[in-house]
């Protein structure tokens, strides 16, 4: 059977905290190297997640769109051969006259990206907004990112701008381009825990699959989380209005990694290292990594988008690989995601790729982007030196994206993640939820 195939990515956030913004391009220095694309096409790729973002086209005003950069970059990807897969806002919070949160983001997202597609009407594969959810939480919830929120209602304000700013963006888009194509992004991990926080995890394993159960018309009045979006802002009406005019993903763009899986637990004294969440009126919990704890078992790659799948039945892709670690754990790391979708794919599941992320590496994601210029994490491409350096993983991928196939030693090997040393943690509780 042939293989799934191999997309690539470059880590494009241009994010805001407080007053300021950061752009993950001006680090890398992508974007005052427009030969970096031809680097990426001798890895053989023939799709590329690629920003056109809002922010860097029209920071002041719609009316005012520079797009000198896009210009080259999209006539030199023609030239290549390679097929852009269009992000018009990365985690971003869009330009100063706008707001994840404000009456206009829907709008003025929606106009933006009918002049991308009237620019260039050749490009078939758009994702409006990446990681709504991810995003919604990071910014509404958990305060990192502007505008900075740590409530309920301006997460779900937030995340219901993205998906009506997505719908409204692709209606656009598809005025000029009626085959466009939504990949819709989204991370995509699961929530274990101990048996007396077994109704929070059930709360965030349904809170995981708002992005998609909003644009497939899932959340009615039955939907779990119906009451909980009602209590926080959102009406019945515009709740209805997903559910009368749906606009499912073509392709599920699903994200994952190592610390995608939580764990959940009370006794947050045995946790060195953890995100202790405020419960509230009940007990305070650690959050922490389902991967370092003991006995529990991961879902990984194979059983998320398993579960995707009996959930959606739509096409689906992997569309961020990549680990912070070592050059061979990041090998094992891609094999993993590799044998996991053309597995599924064997089983007649429609998986279409895996996504090398990060070809040119992060910057300070280990800080969720609160802290700038100090950590760099590589990726195909090593940074480093100033200039991209080819790593070992280069090799790998030009092999799987134009051999579907790969051989090295040290792929014998299980990754970290599978082994036993991993666990840094043991819990107590006899049995563990996973709802």
């Amino acid at each position: 059977m042939e293989k799934v195939e191999v997309w690539g990515g470059l880590e494009c956030t241009i994010r805001r905290v407080g007053d300021g913004y950061s752009d993950q391009l001006v680090s890398s220095g992508h974007r005052t190297r427009i030969e970096d694309l031809e680097l990426f096409a001798e890895l053989g790729i023939r799709k590329l997640r690629y920003p056109i973002l809002w922010e860097q086209v029209a920071p002041e005003s719609l009316d005012n769109p520079d797009w000198r950069w896009t210009d080259e970059r999209m006539a030199r990807l023609r030239e290549l051969g390679i097929d852009p897969i269009v992000t018009l806002l990365h985690h971003g919070s869009g330009p100063r006259y706008t707001a994840l949160h404000h009456d206009n983001f829907v709008e003025g997202l929606a106009r933006f990206a009918g002049m991308v597609a009237e620019r260039y009407p050749w490009i078939t594969h758009y994702t409006p907004v990446n990681e709504p959810l991810t995003t919604a939480r990071f910014s509404g919830l958990y305060g990192l990112w502007y505008p900075h929120g740590t409530d309920d209602h301006t997460f779900v304000r937030i995340q219901l701008n993205h998906i009506r700013g997505t719908k409204e963006a692709m209606k656009a888009i598809r005025r000029t381009t009626p085959a466009a194509k939504l990949v819709q992004t989204e991370d995509l991990g699961k929530t274990h825990s101990t048996p007396n926080l077994a109704y929070q995890a059930e709360f965030e394993n349904n809170r995981r699959w708002l992005t998609y159960d909003l644009l497939c018309g899932y959340l009615n009045e039955q939907h779990p989380m119906w009451g909980y979006l009602r209590d926080n802002g959102a009406s019945a009406e515009e709740l209805m209005e997903f559910v009368a005019d749906p606009l499912p993903p073509n392709v599920l763009g699903i994200n994952h990694y190592v610390t995608s899986e939580r764990f959940l637990d009370e006794n947050h004294q045995h946790f060195e290292h953890h995100r202790r969440v405020h419960g509230g009126e009940r007990p305070d919990y650690a959050d922490v990594e389902a991967v370092r704890v003991r006995p529990i078992q991961l879902l990984g790659f194979y059983g998320l988008l398993k579960e995707a799948w009996g959930r959606y039945q739509l096409p689906m892709a992997i569309t961020e690989v990549h680990l912070d670690c070592t050059r061979e754990e990041q090998m094992r790391w891609v094999q993993y995601a590799w044998d996991a979708a053309n597995t599924l794919k064997e089983e007649g599941i429609d998986m279409r790729a895996i996504t090398i992320w990060s070809l040119l590496g992060a910057y300070d994601w280990n800080s969720l982007l609160t802290q700038e210029g100090v950590f760099y994490e590589s990726g195909v491409f090593d940074m480093r030196g100033g200039k991209p350096r080819p790593t070992a993983l280069f090799k790998m991928v030009k092999g799987l994206a134009t051999e579907g196939q790969y051989h090295h030693p040290l792929l014998h090997a299980k990754g970290w993640w599978e082994r036993n040393d991993r666990f840094r943690y043991h819990h107590h509780c006899p049995t563990s939820k996973t709802s």
